[in-house]
C-alpha cells in the first residue's frame, strides 16, 4: 500500500471510529464531546502517527515507556503528547517524567512516589489514572477493586501528581454480560471515591478510560469518558523490531 492510500485509510478509519463513538454516546444519551478517543499506536510507526496528527489526533497512547521514548524524541518538533497506558516498573518513573502528558496505570504508592519525586526535578506535574484489576484476572496488572478507596486515600500527598480518574481492561470475552460488568464495577468505584470525603479534597475521578477496538460502544454505554482504539484505526499491531530494535519494555 502507497502513502497515499495509507493516509487516506488511517483518515477513514478515524472517521469511522469517531462516528461509532457518537452513535454510542447518542444510544448512551450522552453528549458525544463527553469522550475522548486515544488512539493506541503501539508498534506504529512515526510515520503512520504523523498521518493520524495530519487526521486530527493530537495525543496518543503507548504501552511501552521505551518505545514511547524514541517516539517522542523523533516527533519532538511536532504538536503531539503521549499518553502511556501500560504497565510501568518503577525505575522507569524518571523517563515517564521527562516527556508524558498523562499516565493511566498507576497501581502502586511506591509507583506513585518515584514518579512525584522524578516529576518535581523536571518542574513537571502529570495527569494520571489509577489502573484497577476490574475481571480478578492474575494476569492483569492494577489494584484490586477492594484496595482503591485505600489508596487513593495517601495520593494527596504526591502534589506533582493530577489524579484525574481510573482505568482498566475488561474481560476478554464474547460474553456482553462479563465484559458490562468490569465496566459497571469501575463506575461503582468511581461513586464510591467521589463519597469518601478523605479521598483528594478536590479531585472529581471524572475519567473512566475502559473501552477498546473490540468493547469501546459498550464501555461507552457504561460511562467511559476515554476510549483507547488502535486496531480500528491502525491495523493489526507490526512487530515493534521492525521500527524500535531491541524495544522489549
Amino acid at each position: 500500500m502507497c502513502l497515499a492510500e495509507r493516509m487516506s485509510t488511517i483518515a477513514h478509519n478515524l472517521e469511522d471510529v469517531r462516528q461509532r463513538i457518537e452513535a454510542a454516546c447518542a444510544h448512551a444519551g450522552r453528549e458525544p464531546g463527553s469522550v475522548r478517543l486515544l488512539p493506541v499506536t503501539k508498534t506504529m510507526s512515526t510515520d503512520t502517527i504523523m498521518q493520524a496528527r495530519a487526521a486530527g489526533c493530537r495525543r496518543f497512547g503507548e504501552n511501552k515507556v521505551q518505545e514511547a521514548a524514541r517516539k517522542a524524541e523523533e516527533l519532538s518538533g511536532e504538536d503531539i503528547e503521549w499518553a502511556l497506558i501500560g504497565h510501568l516498573q518503577t525505575n522507569k518513573a524518571r523517563v515517564v517524567a521527562r516527556f508524558a502528558a498523562e499516565f493511566q496505570a498507576l497501581d502502586s504508592l511506591r509507583l506513585a512516589r518515584e514518579l512525584d519525586k522524578r516529576l518535581h526535578t523536571q518542574g513537571r506535574r502529570l495527569d494520571v489514572l489509577v489502573q484497577v484489576n476490574s475481571s480478578g484476572e492474575d494476569s492483569k496488572f492494577g489494584l484490586p477493586p477492594d484496595e482503591v478507596v485505600g489508596m487513593a486515600r495517601q495520593l494527596g500527598q504526591y502534589d506533582a501528581l493530577r489524579v484525574t480518574g481510573l482505568m482498566t481492561l475488561a474481560v476478554f470475552s464474547a460474553d456482553r454480560a462479563q465484559v458490562a460488568a468490569c465496566f459497571e464495577r469501575m463506575r461503582a468505584i468511581q461513586a464510591q471515591l467521589r463519597d469518601t470525603d478523605a479521598v483528594r479534597v478536590g479531585e472529581g475521578w471524572d475519567e473512566l478510560s475502559m473501552g477498546m477496538s473490540g468493547d469501546f460502544e459498550l464501555a461507552i454505554e457504561h460511562g467511559a469518558t476515554i476510549v483507547r482504539v488502535g486496531q480500528a484505526i491502525f491495523g493489526a499491531r507490526l512487530d515493534a523490531n521492525d521500527y524500535w530494535p531491541g524495544v522489549t519494555g
